[in-house]
């Protein structure tokens, strides 16, 4: 027997996965997590018994609702699906794939198209956050056509303008989670920054790197993953966010200068590896860091005074531009906006089907550890 659960794939900036009408998914958390593990294909390496892609960026889930929430008309869910796991992050919020939620929302009914033009306001649940989705319905209807290109993604398509209008302190509720700019932890200066994502950051030098590495030379380099685990742990603990070796969150990245005319250079990991591009919700707080008197980050962006305007991050596969006004000096928290285009495309629609057990299973198991309580 098979349980089919209506799905659409869609590709959201550099990231893809399913998604789902909330309605369409368990209500109960550890259900619901159950059945996304089943129709990723986790715990495997390559998810070979589900839709995941065997990769960070591919094992993702956008579950989508109306919102009840002032301000916003849709509620977004992220999941990290993780991949030799059976675990299953709602922590963090995911930029690429928030790309497709606008789109997705107004396909789906959930939102009625203007034309030529529409604004999506999107209620991120991980982080209790809202940002608004500008998306391209001419004649009232999404076009996924059209010209703008972002590195990481072959081809060209409709822009999706996305504005973060509540990032600071996204998950730990501070923008400095650690109370400092810039800590030492192993005897390598860190800084603890969240701003949409929390990203542990440091020097690439101080890690060995030049920061000029590709994706896949950094993830060869397993000595390096275990030294950077070993300081995200130690952060995570110092950030207020505990235990955090089977999370996804806080991220790292490892900077350095620019080389091709951009404001900084990061290599971003997701992770447990190298992010072939690099994240929105990275680009987010990597460019208010470097607005951030004191970080890691300020010390090296080329900019001076403290960027504001466009800000252009550089990463292994190009760079991604981010339109900055905030002010975080002389102890001001005040993030005006942080605004990116980005494109998006449906890909798939159908059903995924998991094994009946999977849903009906965790339902009786429930109900057995209720009864032998």
């Amino acid at each position: 027997m098979q349980t089919r659960i209506p799905c659409v794939i869609m590709r959201g900036g550099t990231s893809r996965g399913p998604f789902f009408h909330a309605s369409d998914l368990p209500a109960d958390p550890a259900t619901r997590d159950a059945v996304l593990l089943a129709v990723m294909g986790s715990p495997h390496e390559i998810q070979i018994d589900g839709i995941g892609g065997s990769h960070s960026v591919t094992s993702k889930v956008a579950i989508i609702s109306r919102s009840a929430h002032p301000g916003a008309d849709v509620d977004y869910l992220f999941a990290q699906v993780q991949i030799r796991d059976s675990f299953v992050d709602t922590k963090p919020n995911c930029g690429n794939m928030l790309v497709a939620v606008g789109p997705f929302a107004i396909d789906s009914g959930l939102v009625a198209a203007t034309h030529p033009e529409s604004v999506v306001r999107i209620f991120n649940v991980n982080t209790r956050s809202l940002v608004e989705a500008i998306v391209q319905t001419p004649g009232g209807a999404v076009t996924y056509e059209g010209g703008a290109a972002i590195d990481g993604v072959a081809g060209t398509a409709a822009p999706v303008g996305i504005n973060f209008k509540n990032a600071i302190g996204a998950v730990t509720k501070k923008l400095l989670p650690t109370g400092n700019a810039l800590d030492v932890i192993d005897g390598v200066e860190v800084s603890c920054v969240d701003v949409a994502m929390p990203i542990v950051m440091m020097r690439a030098e101080a890690l060995g790197k030049t920061g000029r590495e590709t994706a896949a030379e950094l993830d060869a380099d397993r000595e390096l993953f275990a030294r950077m685990q070993a300081i995200r742990v130690k952060a995570g603990r110092l950030m207020g966010m505990g235990d955090v070796s089977r999370n996804v969150v806080p991220k790292l990245a490892l900077l350095s200068a620019p080389r091709a005319g951009g404001t900084i250079t990061s290599r971003y990991f997701v992770p447990e590896t190298c992010h072939k591009s690099h994240p929105v919700t990275g680009t987010v707080c990597i460019a208010s860091a470097c607005a951030i008197p004191g970080t890691v980050a300020s010390a090296i962006s080329t900019l001076r005074p403290a960027p504001q305007g466009v800000i252009e991050i550089e990463h292994p596969s190009g760079r991604i531009a981010i339109d900055l006004d905030a002010d975080f000096g002389g102890g001001r928290e005040t993030l005006r906006r942080a605004a990116l285009i980005r494109t998006a495309r449906r890909i798939f629609e159908g059903s995924v089907c998991i094994p009946a057990r999977v849903w009906a299973g965790a339902v009786e198991d429930k109900r057995a550890a209720r009864a032998s309580a």
